[in-house]
């Protein structure tokens, strides 16, 4: 139970420039890998198009300073946005 615990917190990150964010928030990303228990990325695929925009959803097993320098490092990032929620069940 404390591990579910330690990993509640589920962050949304939403690159509106995804093209030019990329690079940066996988640097980011890569640097806290550790904290990162499963990550998902959406965004909008079709046949001869790609969505400029996407969204990362990460489930994360950090205490909350870790979660906080995080989402920190992530919005200096320009046309990234970040959101997060800690579960409590």
């Amino acid at each position: 139970m404390a591990m579910l615990e330690n990993c509640s917190t589920i962050m949304a990150i939403l690159q509106e420039q995804r093209m030019e964010t990329a690079a940066k928030v996988q640097d980011v990303l890569t640097k806290y890998g550790c904290h990162i228990r499963c990550r998902l990325g959406l965004h909008d695929a079709h046949i001869e198009t790609c969505s400029n925009s996407g969204l990362i959803l990460l489930q994360l097993c950090a205490g909350s300073s870790v979660v906080s320098e995080l989402e920190e490092e992530l919005k200096v990032i320009p046309n990234v946005k970040v959101k997060y929620m800690t579960l409590d069940f």
